[in-house]
């Protein structure tokens, strides 16, 4: 008889062992953990914000799904699922523009288990609700493991993600990797943007968060590098139109090079490309980063000038 290694028993960890606290560690550790989450549920999470306001309430994650590019709500529990909880998804849902949400917790109750499944039934394709149990386990002494798993997810869910990932593999993963060692290069040449939240990424664009109405997206195409400002997301997508609306002369003065956008549908206010600058030519990549760079400093300078103590 072949020799059999000794087997171990795989024990379940009390959560609140492993994360103490729901909003103060086990959200934290989640937002920089996405990658964990993004396996369990076929998404590609990148991470936006975390305690996101929603009117009086906070959303514990907001992420974007970078095959469809679109917003994901995330809301975690350390406890079983309650009517307050879903009540708050559905808030969240309606206030955030978000097109998926994902609902974690260690105990779905079984009516909250049916309403993510109804919601999946009688909503348009568009949207996506999962139901994700967490457990926290280990063998032995050995260290704790997080388990993402998914309970209830749409219908068809694995072929919506061949038909979309289909849609981007000539575009967005045809040149990941070198998008990839562009921004790599980006954060080794101006450490002062990585001080600020850059991180290399394997995307066109990289955002800077000015305050929480006002965000500045630096962006590389085959054709053109650009900067831009912007609002925030979802139904806040305007917020930066509401906050620099009335300081435009003003911001147009200091940066006469600009265009200024108006009644933009993604809540643009100004920004400018640069149309002979190519993130395909490695040759470029010092003279990209050094104008990106040069021209986010700038914008949020002025962004600052301009609202004061607003």
């Amino acid at each position: 008889m072949t020799d059999i290694p000794a087997l171990g028993d795989l024990q379940e960890v009390d959560l609140r062992q492993v994360w103490g606290h729901e909003a103060q560690v086990f959200t934290p550790w989640l937002a920089e953990n996405l990658h964990r989450l993004s396996d369990a549920v076929d998404m590609e999470l990148e991470l936006i914000e975390t305690e996101k306001a929603v009117e009086n309430f906070a959303a514990d994650i907001l992420a974007r799904d970078l095959t469809s590019d679109s917003l994901v709500l995330i809301e975690n529990q350390l406890k079983k699922t309650d009517h307050a909880h879903l009540g708050q998804v559905l808030t969240y849902l309606a206030g955030l523009d978000a097109k998926a949400v994902i609902w974690i917790s260690p105990f779905f109750q079984e009516p909250h288990l049916s309403a993510i499944r109804w919601l999946n039934d009688h909503t348009s394709d568009e949207f996506a609700f999962f139901a994700v149990r967490l457990k926290a386990v280990r063998i032995g002494d050995s260290p704790v493991a997080p388990v993402f798993d998914v309970l209830a997810r749409p219908s068809g869910w694995e072929r919506r993600l061949i038909a979309q990932r289909r849609e981007v593999t000539h575009g967005r993963a045809a040149h990941a990797e070198e998008r990839e060692r562009f921004w790599t290069f980006y954060c080794e040449r101006h450490p002062a943007a990585v001080e600020d939240g850059l991180k290399p990424n394997r995307h066109w664009n990289s955002w800077f968060q000015v305050n929480e109405d006002i965000w500045i997206t630096l962006g590389i195409g085959a054709e053109f590098t650009s900067v831009f400002v912007r609002g925030s997301w979802g139904a806040r997508k305007f917020s930066a139109v509401e906050r620099l609306g009335p300081h435009l002369d003003a911001v147009h003065k200091r940066l006469p090079n600009v265009e200024i956008f108006e009644n933009h549908r993604e809540g643009w206010v100004f920004g400018e490309t640069n149309r002979q600058l190519s993130y395909l030519n490695e040759e470029q990549w010092p003279e990209i980063c050094d104008w990106l760079e040069e021209r986010r400093q700038k914008y949020a300078q002025v962004i600052r000038e301009v609202l004061g103590d607003e």
